[in-house]
């Protein structure tokens, strides 16, 4: 090891430090998304462990065929995995329509449970105009919640 890698990068520089701080301001702000995303990480944590442990086996969820692979596990836990975060997302875009201290835009929430349901169900005919229906209706929201009348 020579003098120079000491030198370029072993030390937190400034600029590291800030954009570390600025995650956690950002983490302060909305926890909201720091307890959905929490919440979806152990929902699949939770599912992945009860179909490696043969607890599955034990409902009748039938598996879908994704666009794409996953390995290691069986289609049948991602569905319930898709499933689970798709209603994580309404739930956390009902949360912010209702508590007025989390309140801010829920287009990407509604557009994230529509794709994880698509991906979950599989029936993308239905999926797609959902997808345009949650686009409407957030806007339609956003301007029903608008504050203080700004433009």
């Amino acid at each position: 090891m020579d003098g120079r890698d000491r030198d370029e990068g072993n030390e937190p520089t400034g600029e590291r430090i800030r954009e570390e701080g600025a995650v956690e301001d950002r983490a302060r702000r909305d926890p909201l998304s720091t307890v959905i995303w929490a919440l979806t990480l152990m929902w699949a944590g939770l599912v992945l462990l009860a179909e490696n442990a043969g607890w599955l086996d034990a409902i009748s969820v039938g598996a879908r065929p994704l666009p794409f692979n996953i390995p290691f596990v069986g289609g049948r836990a991602w569905t319930i995995i898709f499933a689970g975060i798709g209603v994580l997302r309404v739930i956390e875009a009902a949360v912010r329509l209702l508590v007025p201290s989390y309140r801010s835009d829920v287009f990407g929430s509604l557009i994230g449970a529509a794709v994880m349901f698509g991906l979950a169900f599989g029936n993308w005919g239905v999926i797609w105009p959902l997808i345009l229906v949650a686009i409407g209706l957030s806007l339609l929201l956003r301007g029903a919640f608008r504050r203080g009348g700004r433009d």
